[in-house]
């Protein structure tokens, strides 16, 4: 019996030793992973290049990738926002002052808290090129600068209309890929950025990312050459298509990732297969130096969380009651200026749509008054005419 015991311990023992190294492996890698990019701050320069109500779509685009990226921690001081035209504001739009992602109308990525940086014929291929290789006028605002180093780690947002190797601004000028790999170029020559991660949504996107060839730059395109990047969620009430399905799917994806998430590029690959996209998206990974599979979202879609230092002994085994009253007065302070939480599209995005109020289909009206005249010709005949006028 007493042999039984001493082999049942060893045997347990040499579980625990062999798991210990195992345990304190992963523990190393998950480390390493956080701390693998080497980045210190996020930046994000999101682009709508089209004007036009019939091009609502592109700024709905813009404005749920803006809505995202705040969301998971980027603040409007590091964003960069650039829209063509001011779809909230337009005579056309049945509900003012909003935007709307989904047929359903419930969720408003215009919101209260939108800072415009670069608006209307702002909106330019210099302006965008210069944002990006710092040649700003010295009376350019911090709020239309990119203000990053090399150590930012910077997404780069564009969708409009565009061809084989271009994309156009306002439909007056375009930008071709040479002239956008030779930007990128001088980013990296000029040390503004550590990693570039680079997503168009356009027709033949991914020629835009073909002549590329700076280090630590990712690209994500929403079609293929020669394909169509396809609009998605029409809506009658406003008369136009709401967003194009990469985006459309990508905002779907990004609503289930959060600031501590462990998802990874690889992942974001697969966000719109063909079969829901109809084009083909295609992805560049050939120029980035880390693995994309150890690459998390946000690394490029979120934020650096700041760490606070203290030589102060903090007890954790009690309530910690007079951290949680400074915690209560400081977000009681802050309550006029914090953020409204807006529905998220995971919730809503199977709804069936409202039911509207019901009106006379065309011609309804008209019909009736020739209903009524016939009866009456029938009824009197054409001499009793003058006592209706």
């Amino acid at each position: 019996m007493a042999r039984r015991c001493t082999v049942e311990i060893c045997v347990l023992l040499s579980l625990f030793y062999f798991s210990l190294p195992v345990s304190t492996n992963n523990i190393e890698d998950k480390a390493g992973q956080f701390f693998s990019s080497g980045h210190t701050n996020n930046w994000a320069v999101l682009v709508c290049t089209s004007r036009f109500w019939f091009n609502y779509r592109h700024v709905a685009n813009t404005l749920s990738v803006y809505r995202s990226v705040k969301r998971l921690g980027i603040p409007d001081s590091r964003i960069v926002l650039m829209l063509a035209d001011d779809m909230a504001c337009n005579h056309r739009n049945p509900k003012p002052a909003t935007v709307f992602s989904h047929k359903n109308m419930e969720l408003n990525v215009y919101g209260d808290d939108v800072e415009v940086d670069y608006r209307g014929y702002e909106v330019t291929v210099e302006n965008f090129l210069r944002v990006l290789t710092g040649r700003l006028p010295p009376s350019t605002p911090r709020s239309k600068r990119l203000l990053s180093d090399d150590r930012s780690n910077i997404l780069i947002y564009l969708t409009g209309h565009g061809g084989n190797g271009f994309l156009k601004f306002q439909d007056s000028e375009e930008i071709s890929n040479v002239e956008l790999a030779d930007a990128f170029e001088q980013m990296w020559q000029k040390r503004r950025y550590n990693e570039l991660l680079f997503i168009i949504d356009t027709c033949q996107g991914a020629s835009m990312y073909e002549r590329f060839y700076s280090p630590n730059l990712m690209a994500l395109a929403s079609s293929q050459v020669g394909e169509d990047s396809l609009s998605h969620q029409p809506d009658l009430a406003i008369g136009v298509h709401l967003m194009d399905r990469y985006t459309f799917y990508l905002l779907e994806f990004l609503e289930d990732i959060h600031p501590s998430s462990p998802t990874t590029m690889n992942q974001l690959f697969k966000v719109c297969p063909k079969s829901q996209c109809v084009s083909t998206p295609g992805h560049r990974t050939d120029l980035f130096r880390r693995d994309p599979g150890s690459v998390l979202i946000t690394d490029f879609f979120g934020s650096v969380r700041k760490v606070e230092i203290t030589m102060e002994t903090i007890n954790l085994t009690h309530p910690m009651e007079h951290v949680q009253e400074k915690l209560l007065s400081e977000d009681q302070q802050r309550e006029s200026q914090s953020y409204v939480d807006q529905l998220p599209v995971s919730g809503i995005i199977h709804q069936k749509p409202k039911q509207r109020d019901w009106h006379p289909p065309d011609g309804f009206i008209l019909g009736l008054w020739t209903l009524i005249l016939m009866v009456f010709f029938k009824t009197y005949g054409i001499k009793h005419l003058k006592h209706i006028f």
